[in-house]
């Protein structure tokens, strides 16, 4: 088969890696992709959300499956319009897309299929929100209503930080019209974990548990980030956890979004806080999590495009895991999530048989990869314990101190004590 990857992340070139094992797999393409993944796939300069070229494209090249990795397309309603030209696409449509698009909807459904969650109020009037933060109190938790790359929320711990994360978003217009509506949360204190899981309709497929560490800095300090680095699966996740999260969550959602005329096909990612009470939601995503794709699927042992063919026809893609752990740490943009400098020469880095490299923000230069992003790698290793994976990847990476322009969080996979998570 010829197959499309629409992205040009760390997300699609995982996908691609993992595709590329794939006997079934004759021709791989990736729109607009990366230069670091041209060794897989052939390279399409073509736009994420270029639906009319995409198509063209799939066309002309016979390209017999395409997978979305953005969330961006989804709300632009690609899958849709692939599917109205007879393609065949793994995505949700932009219906379906909006369990993530709208973080308002997103807690109504929750709310409305009794799916374990914080509790919320939403606002677009800023004095509203700056009134009901002064009831509840902090911490709390601020979110830009629509997609904001992952940088959308403001945990606040102090009142005032919360009121200016209100004004940042409602009055400064920092995210668009993606911060024209803000949900103000509970805070849920717990464990997070990331659980995704291959959807189609009713029928729910889960994978491995991940947990990705969102914070700039080690420590857990610094701002939010898209996830600077992840690890699967998660010793003190339990089966039972995972179980009671795919029943009560993952397969709560697939029903409630059939039942709303919005069935889901695909990826559905719920980010998840194991509280006293069991777990809540914290999100839901339309789409493979980033960095925790990376991490989960070196793990699978199944064929990927048979695992999403088998989805499609509506058959058991009976998923099977290594028994190992793998562990990423992302190499970022100095200044990330803030402005950074582009075009900053890669560091060398020596992934051998154990360790693997994962490209996102990268451009081809004369002399070699630059940087062409803020979080612009990663860095990974599978071993028979967390601590080895972490040993092995962390051993690829020079000292923080001797890069020039980039940097990464010395401690994945560690609680604030230092014990591995």
């Amino acid at each position: 088969m010829n197959v499309l990857v629409v992205g040009r992340g760390g997300r699609e070139h995982s996908i691609i890696m993992k595709l590329s094992e794939s006997t079934m797999v004759d021709k791989l393409f990736a729109a607009p992709g990366n230069a670091g993944m041209e060794s897989l796939a052939t390279i399409v300069p073509i736009e994420e959300t270029d639906s009319a070229k995409l198509i063209e494209f799939a066309k002309l090249n016979q390209i017999e499956l395409t997978i979305i990795g953005p969330e961006n397309p989804l709300m632009d309603g690609i899958s849709n319009n692939f599917m109205a030209e007879g393609l065949r696409v793994f995505a949700p449509s932009k219906e379906a897309a909006l369990i993530e698009g709208s973080k308002s909807f997103a807690k109504e459904f929750m709310m409305k299929y009794q799916i374990p969650t914080a509790g919320y109020e939403t606002f677009s009037d800023p004095v509203a929100a700056k009134q009901y933060v002064d009831k509840k109190g902090a911490p709390i938790v601020i979110k830009a209503d629509g997609l904001a790359a992952g940088k959308g929320v403001v945990v606040a711990e102090t009142k005032e930080i919360a009121f200016e994360a209100i004004d940042d978003m409602l009055v400064s217009k920092s995210f668009s019209d993606a911060g024209a509506t803000v949900v103000v949360e509970e805070f849920l204190v717990g464990k997070e974990f990331s659980l995704m899981a291959f959807v189609n309709g009713e029928n729910v497929y889960p994978m491995i548990p991940a947990r990705d560490h969102k914070r700039a800095l080690d420590n857990d300090e610094g701002p939010n980030t898209g996830g600077m680095g992840a690890y699967a699966p998660v010793s003190d996740i339990t089966k039972e956890m995972v179980d009671f999260a795919t029943r009560e969550i993952l397969q709560k959602a697939a029903i409630g979004m059939a039942a709303e005329g919005r069935s889901f096909t695909g990826i559905l990612y719920a980010g998840l806080i194991m509280t006293d009470v069991g777990p809540k939601v914290i999100e839901f995503n339309a789409r493979f999590g980033d960095p925790e794709t990376q991490v989960v699927l070196p793990l699978l042992k199944n064929d990927l495009l048979q695992v999403m063919l088998d989805v499609l026809d509506g058959e058991d893609p009976k998923l099977e895991w290594e028994n190992e752990f793998c562990m990423g740490v992302v190499l970022a943009s100095v200044g990330y999530p803030a402005a950074y400098n582009k075009g900053i020469k890669l560091p060398n880095l020596n992934a051998n048989g154990d360790s693997f490299v994962v490209y996102a923000g990268v451009n081809k230069s004369e002399n070699g990869y630059v940087s062409n992003g803020g979080r612009v790698l990663l860095v990974g290793a599978k071993g028979c314990s967390l601590d080895l994976a972490g040993r092995l990847l962390y051993g690829n990476l020079p000292p923080n101190e001797g890069l020039d322009g980039f940097f990464y969080r010395t401690d994945i996979g560690k609680t604030k004590k230092g014990a591995l998570g």
